[in-house]
């Protein structure tokens, strides 16, 4: 073999092993997670959401990558939204602002793992077989939203009760609408006061449920729990507040922004427990396997400036039970 012939392959060989080792060198793709909501982006959900997920040793930018997409409360459009986050391979999907966009997930992406976020018991929403053991490709945390209304009732009434009407505000887009409203009326009826049922889909409605309202001077209110109404919450407030209108929400954040006191789940402590979820099945963990996580601790905060402002009198009793009463 000439000498010529003998440094081409050793070229060659030289240039295959180059090629080899560029092969091996390239960074494996990172995994990605679809995140669908329902509602509008809200940094209330996505800091506690990625905090969850640094403590399960992941992060944007480093080792995965999150694509949003928000219906900013159109329900109609998440099957489409759905299906562009399915463009490109899915590692995990996650879903808020209720049963709406799990189901929309769970549809679409029959294949791929979801994690959600829903106030309604998703046994019963027909989103997973059992609490214990969910089955399918779907698992998550129920946040008891919908359970809480009677309680709501209860609070609202030691802390005003000279009302002699509960109002109670639903928005009839919400598939569990109908199930708050028959809380509040029970409720209602047991305790020997008047109900009123407003039903407000868009900005528009809940100014007419509160013009409804204004005829009512010794009513009170309960905010009922919905995706559109927490991203409401300064029209709500504001509303709640022009009228003197004692009313009870379902997140600290509304007590917070001058709401007179909210009773609910830990809305943080929520979202950081749906990110270390998705982080377990980034990890190789089965949804089908991951029990339904339900809270066992609720929030009651109370707004004393605000009860001020109304000339309430907060009694001792609701003092001793609040989590924290806002100066």
């Amino acid at each position: 073999m000439k000498r010529r012939d003998i440094l081409a392959m050793a070229g060659g060989a030289v240039t295959a092993t180059g090629a080899w080792r560029a092969v091996v060198a390239q960074p494996a793709p990172i995994p990605r997670i679809g995140f669908l909501g329902s509602n509008e982006a809200s940094p209330e959900i996505v800091e506690p959401f990625l905090a969850g997920l640094a403590e399960g040793g992941f992060q944007p930018g480093r080792n995965v990558a999150v694509e949003y997409r928000w219906a900013a409360n159109r329900l109609d459009r998440l099957p489409e939204l759905m299906t562009d986050l399915m463009r490109r391979p899915l590692a995990v999907v996650v879903t808020s602002g209720g049963v709406p966009a799990a189901r929309a997930a769970i549809a679409a992406a029959s294949d791929v793992p979801v994690v959600f976020e829903v106030g309604r018991d998703p046994v019963q929403s027909g989103l997973v077989a059992s609490l214990g053991r969910p089955g399918g490709n779907a698992t998550g945390v129920h946040m008891f939203t919908a359970d809480l209304n009677a309680k709501r009732f209860e609070l609202l009434r030691e802390m005003v009760p000279r009302a002699t009407s509960i109002a109670v505000l639903i928005n009839p887009d919400n598939v569990g609408a109908h199930g708050v409203e028959n809380v509040v009326r029970r409720a209602a009826a047991a305790a020997g006061v008047k109900s009123q049922v407003l039903r407000a889909a868009n900005e528009r409605e809940i100014d007419a449920a509160f013009a409804a309202l204004a005829a009512s001077p010794d009513s009170a209110l309960i905010v009922g729990n919905d995706a559109f109404f927490n991203s409401r919450r300064a029209q709500l407030v504001a509303a709640t507040t022009r009228l003197a209108l004692p009313a009870i929400f379902e997140w600290r954040a509304f007590a917070i922004a001058g709401g007179l006191m909210s009773y609910g789940t830990d809305f943080a402590a929520v979202w950081r427990q749906v990110g270390a979820y998705t982080a377990r099945v980034l990890k190789g963990d089965k949804p089908a396997e991951l029990p339904i996580v339900q809270p066992t601790r609720f929030e009651l905060v109370i707004n004393r400036k605000t009860a001020k402002a109304l000339g309430l009198a907060i009694p001792q009793s609701l003092l001793l039970r609040a989590d924290e009463v806002i100066e």
